[in-house]
């Protein structure tokens, strides 16, 4: 249960209720303050919409952090989200592979992009790691890769913090590819 109220486009100031655009959880709830909630969904947009880093290596990247913090909210709308961006579910399976350092079918690249995004979430990335994504990417898309992971460990953060529940419509993608038990 959130600890915040779900708000609707009628609890907003006229000129707030397109914040309510997409009627999803996340969005209701961060809308207590909708200043933090149209800067939040700005750079969100610019990651999802404008970012130089290739959409599947992008979309990869979040999906390692959505799965690094079994945020059950954050991975479901990813995993479907990314469908729309080439990932597949030999790419979602290879992932889940990859976080418990077992073998998979994944390409270097991709693999280098989520040791990448494992060490931002951990706390920052490695210069042998930055280094090596240097050889593939130029510094514009360096940042975006960077900003993508670093912001996507926030937006993790915020899920749990403020208990966003997932929407009914997104359990069947935890269904498919649910967090292993912890041990």
């Amino acid at each position: 249960m959130a600890r915040l109220p779900y708000l609707n486009p009628e609890d907003l100031a006229e000129g707030d209720r397109d914040l309510l655009k997409r009627m999803i959880t996340l969005h209701r709830c961060l809308v207590n303050s909708p200043g933090a909630a149209r800067a939040f969904s700005g750079l969100g947009q610019y990651i999802r919409f404008r970012a130089k880093i290739d959409p599947r290596l992008r979309e990869l990247a979040i999906l390692q952090v959505g799965w690094l913090a079994r945020s059950d909210y954050e991975w479901s709308h990813h995993v479907k989200i990314s469908y729309d961006f080439g990932v597949t579910d030999a790419d979602i399976e290879a992932l889940i592979a990859e976080s418990a350092g077992k073998p998979n079918a994944l390409e270097p690249l991709a693999k280098l992009v989520l040791k990448g995004a494992r060490e931002v979430y951990a706390g920052g990335m490695s210069a042998q790691t930055f280094s090596a994504l240097q050889a593939h990417f130029d510094n514009e898309q360096m940042v975006d890769l960077t900003v993508t992971a670093a912001f996507y460990c926030a937006v993790v953060r915020t899920l749990a913090s403020l208990a966003i529940d997932v929407e009914p419509e997104y359990q069947k993608y935890l269904d498919k590819y649910p967090f292993p038990a912890r041990g």
